[in-house]
């Protein structure tokens, strides 16, 4: 509510941002390289802390959460994955003990990678390399979407660009994001007119500021 953002004193890339998102809603980020679409997704997670404004879920300031137990309740999926240099099982579970061989190999079923999975030599115990590079840029990205599944966030947020994806990858990609997606409220930085056109409500954003906002069909 009413949202205003600067990384820099004064220089506000965020200017006066107000939007809801009801429960089990997509809302759609779009606009040009640059508009503030980024900063949103930073604010909602508490990276930065805003100069003016509010920012609430059900009802409750983020800045009244311990920290810890707002981020285990947002499960947030960017463009550049990052990966350890670790087992593909660690990567995912990020060496939560409570999370199991069963939960991963449920969620890479769900969202369609544990095909690829099996056939890694060692599946779950293959070595990743740093950032992931023995891994194709789907594979990585499937990698990040289980992650986010077995923690079984209440709200998604999507950087959902896919880049240098060939069109069958990127199919399952697309599917995998509207599992990701069911059931939970999700904020999304859409590159793709099939994501908006799921979406309940779309912002459109030009230089920190919200120009436009409705449906697919409405604007």
């Amino acid at each position: 509510k009413n949202v205003s953002f600067a990384y820099e004193q004064d220089r506000y890339v965020l200017k006066d941002i107000s939007f809801t998102a009801e429960k089990g809603q997509t809302i759609a980020l779009v606009g040009p390289t640059g508009a503030g679409k980024s900063s949103i997704i930073n604010l909602i997670s508490r990276l930065y802390d805003i100069q003016k404004g509010t920012i609430c879920i059900d009802g409750k300031d983020v800045r009244d959460f311990e920290l810890s137990n707002l981020r285990t309740q947002i499960g947030t999926v960017l463009q550049d994955v990052f990966l350890f240099s670790d087992s593909v099982r660690n990567n995912i579970s990020l060496h939560n003990p409570n999370i199991s061989d069963a939960q991963i190999w449920e969620a890479a079923e769900l969202v369609g990678a544990a095909h690829f999975i099996r056939q890694l030599p060692g599946q779950l115990d293959y070595k990743v390399m740093e950032r992931g590079g023995t891994l194709s840029v789907g594979q990585r990205q499937l990698i990040s979407f289980i992650r986010t599944l077995v923690y079984d966030p209440k709200v998604i947020i999507l950087d959902e660009a896919t880049s240098s994806i060939d069109g069958e990858t990127e199919e399952l990609i697309q599917d995998a994001i509207l599992k990701l997606m069911k059931g939970r409220t999700a904020i999304v930085i859409a590159h793709r007119l099939s994501t908006v056109q799921h979406a309940d409500n779309i912002l459109v954003i030009e230089k920190g500021e919200i120009k436009e906002r409705g449906t697919h069909q409405e604007l």
